[in-house]
């Protein structure tokens, strides 16, 4: 079955960076876009990234230029690097990916950003 298992949240300072990963089973990684949200305590699951072409991702403008989607097929893994952190990052972050007219979540990593 479709498994994307999110990886690599924790607490880190302000101006920091991490990098997340989502790791994808049960399905041809090659073939799908997977994208990331986020959701902040309190607030609706908000996008983050998201490619928009087979060379191109469209970020939210709350993190662009600070995060940055790659990918390893071999790996069948998407990374989130994140850096200059704020507080307002903190949140659960979640991969996702459409396949055959359904949408498939991981159970998400939680970031936190202390200021």
């Amino acid at each position: 079955q479709v498994q994307l298992v999110e990886s690599g949240g924790d607490l880190v300072q302000a101006g920091g960076s991490l990098r997340l990963s989502c790791a994808a089973s049960g399905f041809t990684f090659s073939s799908y876009a997977i994208r990331w949200y986020r959701q902040a305590p309190g607030k609706q699951r908000e996008w983050v990234a998201r490619p928009s072409s087979v060379m191109n991702t469209t970020y939210a403008d709350s993190v662009k230029g600070r995060f940055t989607i790659s990918r390893d097929n071999a790996k069948n893994t998407v990374y989130l690097q994140m850096s200059s952190l704020k507080p307002e990052d903190t949140g659960v972050y979640f991969c996702t990916t459409d396949i055959s007219g359904r949408t498939y979540w991981g159970q998400g990593t939680q970031v936190t950003v202390s200021s």
